[in-house]
């Protein structure tokens, strides 16, 4: 004998939630893992050593250069007399150079052996960020006075050129280049300099 389908239960059965399906466990992105390791994993540190010892044997270059380039400007001028009026120390443009062509072999000589002693012992003599600081600004300071000095005795050797052309304006010539010449080295290492600084770590 068969039973007759009671409405209420047939549409109780057909109202009870479904079981959902069990899922799958989310697969992890390997490759974006993969990615932000190399990203930020030891690969970027050795990139940013290998930048580092970079531009620091790229600045000890570009001081050392401006070191040789101001000793010679300072010995060929303060070597340049032939007496009377072929004395530098007559002209006051040319005593400016002299002495800005010192003071930036004194600079120049100090910053460099600071920087071949920190480069071969691994240790600095100042804080990291007084360093930079003192890097940036003395690169800035040297370079405008050797550009200013070599301005200033341009003219006047120009002129003497005009009406002779022998061996002291020949110096005096040579004297000026070398200046010219230490300025575009601290004004590129004035360049590295503020570059160390914008990047400097304060944490």
């Amino acid at each position: 004998m068969t039973t007759p389908h009671d409405p209420a239960t047939t549409k109780h059965a057909d109202s009870s939630p479904a079981t959902p399906p069990p899922t799958a466990p989310p697969v992890p992105d390997v490759e974006n893992q993969t990615a932000a390791s190399t990203r930020f994993g030891a690969p970027a540190i050795l990139r940013r050593w290998k930048r580092e010892d970079f531009l620091k044997r790229g600045s000890i270059g570009l001081r050392g250069l401006a070191l040789v380039c101001s000793l010679l400007s300072f010995v060929i001028m303060a070597s340049n007399k032939h007496g009377d009026w072929k004395n530098f120390d007559k002209y006051e443009e040319f005593r400016y150079t002299l002495g800005i062509a010192i003071l930036s072999t004194l600079y120049t000589g100090g910053q460099v052996l600071r920087q071949v002693h920190e480069l071969y012992t691994g240790n600095l003599m100042f804080s990291r960020w007084s360093t930079s600081l003192f890097d940036f600004i003395g690169d800035q300071i040297v370079a405008y006075l050797l550009i200013s000095s070599a301005s200033a005795a341009v003219p006047m050797t120009n002129r003497m050129r005009e009406g002779a052309d022998n061996i002291f304006t020949d110096s005096l010539a040579a004297a000026i280049s070398m200046s010219f010449l230490a300025f575009f080295s601290l004004g590129l290492s004035a360049l590295i300099s503020g570059y160390k600084l914008s990047t400097q770590s304060y944490i």
